[in-house]
């Protein structure tokens, strides 16, 4: 991730700068920082989950989004594009917008080497400020790994760990897959970012 210049943009800056750029930015409290592209791998495995999640989910009270939908999260003044995001029941928009999510049940981000700490921790932090959200899927594009933590309580979450041939079980929503099918097509010897 990549400050774009040094100076703080108001909301209103920050969305213009958006609408009107060819690239992707976040928004961290004034910061503007551009998001990079991601890997083969790393698209690989967000198109994996995101199309089995929307297939599974077909027809039934949930949407799914991928890579591209910003996430408004008011508390922590924050713009982001999660990676996968699940949303139950009727999407909560940002006043006065029709391009921006408030309530996320679950939140899944493909690690890079440069994101990995931000979205195991800052991130992760600022999410669980949502009331909606319920669930956090860290997966590994390096090798099959993906860590899960599920919302138990008030400030009280379970950590899971799963590894290559187990299967990864949701629990804000009835809904499993293989790990395999997630890293379905993934190259672990392409070149590592």
């Amino acid at each position: 991730m990549q400050v774009i210049e040094q100076k703080k943009y108001t909301q209103e800056e920050y969305l213009e700068l958006e609408i009107n750029s060819e690239e992707r930015h976040e928004y961290i409290d004034g910061e503007v920082i551009l998001v990079t592209g991601g890997t083969p791998n790393h698209n690989q495995i967000s198109g994996n989950l995101y199309a089995a999640l929307n297939f599974t989910l077909k027809r039934q009270p949930y949407r799914v989004f991928v890579l591209d939908q910003r996430l408004w999260i008011p508390q922590k003044r924050i713009y982001t594009y999660p990676d996968v995001m699940l949303i139950q029941g009727e999407l909560q928009l940002q006043i006065g917008r029709n391009d921006t999510v408030l309530n996320p049940i679950m939140i899944a981000e493909v690690l890079s080497k440069s994101t990995r700490s931000y979205d195991k921790d800052k991130k992760f932090e600022s999410d669980r400020t949502i009331d909606s959200f319920q669930e956090y899927i860290l997966i590994d594009q390096y090798t099959q790994h993906i860590e899960q933590y599920s919302k138990t309580g008030d400030r009280q979450w379970i950590f899971t760990e799963y590894y290559q041939d187990e299967t990864l079980s949701l629990n804000s929503i009835s809904f499993e897959i293989e790990l395999a099918d997630i890293y379905n097509q993934v190259n672990f010897e392409e070149v590592e970012q």
